[in-house]
């Protein structure tokens, strides 16, 4: 099989209203208070953060603009914006997922929506390019998901048709459009479950 990873949420530790509650105690009392907070300053991943995302803007320009949008003290975004590598922790049960996949011989690849500054960062400390053969980063191609565009580049990118590639992801808009342009996708919810959902589409 050629399996795609998601990374933020799939492979690496993405939860941002906990996050937001460890990094802004100030602000965010506990992570249910988080949701409100992490909506607002993501945006649900459109908006400003999106742009940061597609790099089509660099981290001090998003930060200007979510200080500005919000009214939040630019200091406090830029705390937030250089916090985020330390979130991005390896999820130990995808590793060993991941593991059990490339010695069963499965092609592994990545499609992650991320801006550049955390591509580089997760390259610098991760050995990518042992546990995956190729993958596309949002911030690098100008396209992020849910977009058409993303997909097709990874698509070319991996020398795969859509049909024949595996696409796991925890976010369901993302799993719709990946089934939408012919792509097989696995909602991902925790490594176990993801397991159990490949190896039904391998009997």
């Amino acid at each position: 099989m050629n399996i795609v990873f998601d990374f933020g949420g799939v492979v690496f530790r993405w939860h941002p209203a906990s996050f937001l509650a460890r990094v802004w105690p100030h602000r965010v009392a506990n992570a249910a208070q988080g949701v409100a907070v992490a909506a607002r300053f993501f945006e649900n991943y459109g908006g400003d953060w999106g742009a940061f995302d597609q790099g089509l803007i660099d981290a001090d320009t998003v930060i200007e603009r979510i200080a500005l949008r919000t009214g939040w003290p630019k200091a406090e975004v830029a705390q937030v914006v250089a916090a985020v590598p330390d979130e991005l922790q390896l999820q130990v049960d995808t590793a060993a997922l991941i593991a059990e996949l490339k010695l069963a011989g499965h092609r592994l690849f990545y499609l992650s929506n991320m801006p550049e500054p955390y591509a580089d960062h997760l390259e610098r400390a991760h050995p990518l390019r042992e546990w995956f053969e190729a993958g596309v980063f949002s911030g690098r191609v100008k396209h992020s998901k849910p977009r058409t565009e993303i997909f097709s580049i990874a698509s070319e990118r991996f020398g795969l048709p859509p049909e024949a590639c595996v696409f796991l992801d925890d976010h369901p808009a993302n799993i719709e459009a990946a089934k939408a342009l012919g792509w097989q996708a696995l909602l991902f919810t925790t490594a176990a479950q993801a397991r159990q959902d490949l190896a039904a589409l391998m009997r």
